[in-house]
């Protein structure tokens, strides 16, 4: 087998040759470090590499493989967003700001991934203080996609999910507070998933943030089970992780004689052609399957969902980071859009507008919430409305624009169809690569079910996947064109 075989081998199957003792996580390990030092310049994926320490990790694993005493994900190697981490890693936020910030403790996402016995060999970037859906900031540069380097790879997760797509990583991190691990998910062809509030422990402190939360990304839906499960459940020390904890089959049963809501647009966004269809496609291939696909018109507003997100965030944690930050000599070494964020977080915030924002929460949940009462099992739509973004897309630049299908749209607000979910917080979604747009950058779908009815999001997107063509296999693989 070749290093790049190596490189994109899925979790489950690196797992079964390591078990038999045919294959060792120290190569594994090597082929990517070596496809690290091929294409990471092209890509610009990562911030700090910790390639000895991994090395002495995967060599540990090794050992427990010969002596029989593997634990979870032994041996994996993970690449983490610049959010979760060990104690002394150097934790940025893609902020010249906090260049030199070191962790004092391992975040809770770390300490489960060390009780997994998981490689973290690459930290990987994010946009300045994770507040845009594209990646780059003045700290790290511009990160780009493996599929084709002029467009984005998507954020605040980007750097994960082009590490993904590049094979520089088996597993990777995400987080989530406003669409940041499913549009990254969506621009590099990878699976990942929102979890609802309380299923992956968050920083002691986070709570107050329920629109955002820690989560798995991974090339195929079986690795995203398998991590998913080793992330999720409580820590001490943390009082909204929920317990039971819960196990993610990587099989389900299949979907026959579901009802599946659909929704094109949400009532609000203009939709890329391609992305129309290749959700369509995807659409078709549920209905091969068994299932019953139902056009509904949800009739929501994209702007004021953004704008109440955004709100509660900046009402809460995100709000206290960024409000000290108006200071002349800090906003000449932030990026146009972190200024954007901090000017914001100058408004006075309080209990009157947490109350108004949890009030359009409870409506548009209700909205939402009929459609079970109706008898849909899964609500699916695009997750975003084009893949047409350049990789240093700037929406506050004074000359921004954007245009989808020959109209041109609000270049902050108009083309993430993500946000609805952060808003209703407990809605559990999985993205799952749809095709290529005509730019050869991938489309993704949005699978979101009840609230915390995880399962339910992972057995449809296990039935679409098993059918689906898969990316990352013969052929169908990053060629970094420009």
């Amino acid at each position: 087998m070749s290093g790049l075989e190596f490189c994109y081998m899925p979790a489950f199957e690196l797992l079964k040759r390591f078990r038999a003792r045919q294959l060792s996580p120290v190569e594994v390990l090597k082929a990517q470090i070596k496809r690290y030092e091929s294409v990471g310049s092209q890509v610009n994926c990562g911030t700090y590499t910790h390639f000895d320490e991994a090395l002495q990790a995967a060599q540990e694993s090794e050992q427990r493989y010969q002596k029989g005493d593997p634990r979870a994900l032994e041996g994996i190697t993970v690449g983490m967003k610049d959010e979760d981490g060990l104690a002394g890693w150097t934790m940025t936020a893609g902020s010249l700001l906090l260049k030199d910030n070191k962790l004092e403790r391992n975040t809770p996402v770390a300490d489960k991934l060390i009780e997994a016995g998981v490689v973290m060999h690459l930290q990987t970037t994010v946009p300045e203080f994770y507040a845009h859906a594209c990646t780059w900031s003045k700290l790290w540069g511009v990160t780009r996609n493996p599929w084709n380097l002029h467009y984005s790879v998507g954020g605040s997760s980007g750097g994960s999910g082009a590490a993904l797509a590049a094979g520089i990583t088996t597993l990777a991190t995400g987080s989530d507070m406003g669409g940041s691990i499913r549009i990254p998910s969506s621009f590099n062809g990878v699976f990942g998933f929102k979890p609802p509030h309380g299923r992956v422990p968050v920083v002691p402190g986070d709570e107050i943030m329920p629109q955002s939360t820690s989560g798995p990304i991974a090339r195929t839906l079986q690795d995203l089970a398998l991590f998913q499960t080793v992330l999720c459940g409580p820590h001490r020390g943390q009082m909204s992780a929920l317990r039971p904890k819960l196990d993610y089959p990587t099989s389900y049963p299949d979907i026959k004689g579901w009802r599946i809501a659909y929704s094109p647009n949400q009532g609000w966004g203009t939709i890329d052609p391609d992305v129309e269809r290749n959700t369509n496609t995807a659409l078709k291939i549920l209905e091969q399957q068994g299932a019953f696909v139902e056009q509904v018109d949800m009739n929501w507003n994209g702007a004021e969902i953004i704008t109440t997100v955004m709100k509660s965030l900046l009402a809460t944690g995100m709000g206290s980071m960024l409000a000290p930050l108006m200071e002349p000599s800090l906003q000449e070494q932030m990026t146009s859009y972190g200024r954007y964020f901090v000017e914001l977080a100058q408004q006075e915030l309080g209990a009157k507008q947490l109350a108004e924002t949890q009030g359009y929460a409870a409506e548009r949940f209700r909205e939402y919430d009929d459609l079970f009462a109706q008898g849909f099992r899964a609500f699916i739509c695009p997750t975003v409305a084009t893949n047409r973004v350049p990789a240093d897309f700037d929406p506050v630049a004074p000359d921004a624009t954007l245009t989808i299908n020959g109209k041109a749209v609000n270049p902050q607000t108009g083309w993430a169809l993500t946000s609805a979910f952060n808003l209703m917080y407990t809605i559990p979604v999985v993205n799952a690569p749809t095709g290529f747009d005509a730019n050869r950058v991938p489309t993704g779908m949005q699978i979101a079910a009840r609230s915390y009815d995880d399962l339910i999001a992972f057995q449809v997107a296990a039935a679409y996947a098993q059918a689906a063509p898969p990316l990352f296999a013969g052929d169908c693989l990053p060629d970094f064109r420009e």
